[in-house]
């Protein structure tokens, strides 16, 4: 295992830059997942880390050494890649023991290690089958297991569930779970996706067009965001935006006009120079609730409705056009053409200014604080 730490990495391709000065410390058996839209620099983030891309400025330090011109092999890194990467006429052993062999290491340390990661992916009794016996989860469990076999200081896992179907990226994501909590490795993981990110992640890194939106646990990201973007990403469904005119100001609060009419005090540090002003708000669906029970209150006409069993999902257009989603109960009987009323918590909202950086909360409630996580 080992730790890492990115000192200003920046990549360019020509006179395009992709990365504009990353900066990330990675603790020693930390499960860090990089997280953003497609074109953000996620992978080629990782792809230098591995060895893959050659760094443009800055330094790369694993243990705390520079590795900057050190080639592949010699970071003791093991990658997974999204494509498997399996050589189609090997068997399964093969396939994991063939680093292994290139490296030269004695037959008798090669299957017993083999043999402990295959038990460790129940993949014992698929040793003698090759990848196209075998299913995409079951191809990804041999990848991982390839990986694992090196004994790396450090796995990066390139979105490896996007060939999945939905049960299997489920059941893959709970098995690379399970795999840290046993091997207590230091994991680099990229995706797409936000839910892997919220559920696998000791520390979330989010990215944005070649630079770091945010870093913290998953729950720092959805209780304080500190931009419009993490808000926006992290979440699902995403969080609700909608334009509000800051009407009044005191310490520690803030009045603002929502579409529609209604006004609410929330628990924000505003400067008074801010009164008048346009900001948004963002509340997430799931502390909305129908009926005006709580100090935050928006009312729109019901355009779509999406039952899902537990819960139901009610899309509002507000007076001035924006959108919003409600989590009702799944026995709601909420329809469209219905004008609703949904409220939440003062704590639960957000807002921010017009560059899209977040005002600060202040004295906020216990369910909707991350300072003990």
């Amino acid at each position: 295992m080992a730790d890492l730490k990115l000192d200003q990495i920046r990549k360019s391709y020509g006179a395009v830059d992709v990365l504009h000065g990353i900066d990330l410390d990675v603790k020693d058996g930390e499960f860090v997942v990089f997280v953003g839209p497609s074109g953000c620099g996620k992978s080629t983030l990782l792809r230098i880390i591995a060895g893959l891309e050659e760094i443009t400025g800055g330094d790369l330090m694993i243990d705390g050494e520079v590795v900057n011109t050190k080639s592949p092999r010699d970071r003791g890194i093991a990658m997974v890649f999204q494509s498997y990467a399996l050589y189609p006429h090997m068997t399964v052993y093969k396939n994991m023991a063939f680093g292994l062999k290139l490296d030269k290491q004695d037959k008798a340390a090669i299957d017993a290690r083999v043999r402990e990661a295959a038990r460790i992916l129940q993949l014992d009794q698929l040793l003698d089958r090759r990848p196209s016996e075998l299913s995409g989860g079951q191809r990804q469990r041999v990848a991982i297991g390839r990986a694992i076999v090196r004994q790396p200081k450090v796995f990066l896992f390139d979105e490896p569930l996007s060939n999945l179907d939905a049960a299997l990226r489920v059941q893959t994501r709970i098995e690379i779970a399970k795999l840290h909590q046993d091997l207590k490795s230091t994991i680099i993981y990229v995706t797409h996706d936000q839910v892997e990110a919220m559920t696998l992640a000791d520390k979330i890194v989010v990215m944005n067009g070649g630079n770091v939106e945010q870093v913290g646990s998953p729950m720092q990201l959805y209780h304080h965001p500190e931009t419009r973007f993490v808000a926006g990403f992290i979440g699902s469904p995403a969080m609700n935006f909608t334009k509000v005119t800051i009407d009044a100001v005191e310490e520690g609060k803030v009045t603002v006009a929502i579409p529609g009419g209604i006004k609410s005090v929330l628990p924000f540090d505003v400067p008074s120079a801010a009164v008048g002003q346009q900001v948004e708000l963002g509340i997430r669906p799931e502390h909305l609730a129908l009926g005006d029970v709580g100090e935050l209150t928006v009312s729109g006409v019901v355009d779509v409705v999406e039952k899902l069993g537990d819960s139901t999902y009610l899309y509002l257009n507000l007076a001035n056009g924006d959108r919003v989603t409600v989590r009702a109960p799944g026995h709601s009987r909420v329809k469209m053409g219905d004008t609703v009323t949904a409220s939440a918590p003062a704590g639960a909202a957000h807002l921010f200014n017009g560059e899209g950086k977040a005002f600060t909360k202040v004295d906020c409630p216990a369910e909707f604080s991350a300072d003990d996580i």
